[in-house]
């Protein structure tokens, strides 16, 4: 293991260095295993002796990944992976539900996001420039490998939500005044747009919503706490949609 590689591994956590070199980390056995399994092109991993084989595995000391890992407890398996380029088409995203983010910025709320797509069967996420990048270390982290299968792009979200309502698509987005979650109509297909961790929804962003959502406290007079964590929040917004066109 050279110097260089230290070098470009450091310089990987950082966003610049990524877009520089085209270029995400990925550690531990079971995330990088997988990720050589997937679409995605791996570079080089560095990894504790009889993890890996193969050309473009370096078998390294625990010393060594100490000095390598980007995460708090060094990491046994450590994977310089390609960042992917997906095309993004808002026609492409009629007759299926896909999740907006408008800047939510905290890297473990973004993680858990990807993660919630996955679970529930949303292929695709569209944020805003703004948003916290995907390939950071600590969002690949929270994804627990949901970054391989849901597809996340970055674009000027308010004119895609322009584009998708000129093409009929409904555009939902949570807010205090909007309609009880559980009582309003759905539709199985649309975009559910969800806010910033301090300032929700954008101006520019709501003015593209259709459908305002509001998800109650219980009992409904409570007064607790103000907001949810929008990670959690999108959470129960995907359960319900989910839930509604559920095929029996």
């Amino acid at each position: 293991m050279t110097k260089a590689e230290i070098q470009l591994v450091r310089s990987l956590a950082d966003k610049r260095g990524r877009t520089e070199h085209g270029l995400f980390v990925a550690e531990g056995e079971k995330l990088v295993g997988e990720i050589r399994s997937s679409h995605l092109g791996v570079r080089k991993i560095f990894a504790l002796e009889g993890l890996f084989d193969g050309p473009e595995v370096e078998t390294v000391a625990p010393r060594d990944m100490e000095r390598l890992s980007l995460l708090k407890t060094p990491s046994n398996a450590l994977a310089l992976v390609e960042i992917p380029r997906y095309r993004l088409d808002p026609a492409s995203l009629a007759g299926r539900l896909t999740l907006a983010l408008d800047d939510v910025q905290n890297p473990g709320n973004m993680g858990t996001i990807v993660r919630l797509a996955d679970w529930f069967g949303i292929t695709d996420i569209v944020c805003s420039e703004a948003t916290a990048d995907c390939f950071n270390p600590k969002v690949v982290q929270a994804t627990m490998g949901a970054i391989l299968r849901v597809r996340v792009h970055y674009t000027d979200l308010a004119e895609l939500l322009a584009g998708a309502g000129r093409l009929g698509l409904p555009v939902y987005g949570t807010f205090l005044e909007g309609d009880d979650l559980y009582d309003a109509p759905l539709t199985e297909a649309g975009i559910v747009v969800m806010g910033n961790e301090g300032r929700g929804v954008r101006p520019a962003t709501a003015r593209r919503v259709t459908h305002k959502l509001f998800i109650p406290p219980w009992p409904a007079d409570r007064r607790g706490s103000e907001s949810l964590n929008v990670a959690m929040a999108t959470g129960i917004v995907c359960a319900e949609f989910r839930r509604r066109f559920r095929k029996s």
